[in-house]
């Protein structure tokens, strides 16, 4: 399936592209679009807003893919936790780990040449995430 985003991809993008090749989709592919433009037909948004993956009720995008697939996976709860604290506003600091993979996400966009690039790169940042916090399971 194509799966469409707005570009200059962040640490929200980044993870649900990871864990839609992960968990939901892994022969996706991924298209970037402006910020603003509309949605091509025969694509799934995600990371839009008023679409059904993206931020609803102060989660992230990341955390309405767990949520709407069902996925009972502890670990994959956690990172939406760290997302949801990288990314959108929180009462609370929690998660340790959140402002410094809000910061590697926006350097991965930086150095690379585009989205697709960054994604990729973010994969081995989001599979090293999963590890480590899997050592606390």
């Amino acid at each position: 399936m194509m799966w469409v985003t707005w570009e200059n991809v962040g640490v929200d993008r980044i993870g649900c592209a990871w864990l839609i090749l992960r968990e939901i989709d892994p022969q996706a592919q991924f298209r970037f679009i402006p910020a603003g433009s509309p949605i091509p037909e025969n694509t799934e948004p995600f990371d839009i807003p008023g679409v059904k993956y993206s931020h609803h009720d102060g989660h992230s995008s990341f955390y309405a893919l767990v949520k709407q697939h069902h996925l009972q996976d502890s670990v994959l709860h956690r990172i939406a936790r760290v997302i949801d604290e990288a990314d959108t506003i929180q009462a609370a600091s929690v998660e340790p780990a959140a402002p410094g993979l809000d910061v590697i996400c926006e350097g991965l966009r930086l150095v690379t040449g585009d989205d697709l690039t960054a994604i990729e790169r973010g994969r081995m940042v989001y599979d090293a995430l999963y590890a480590r916090l899997s050592l606390e399971q």
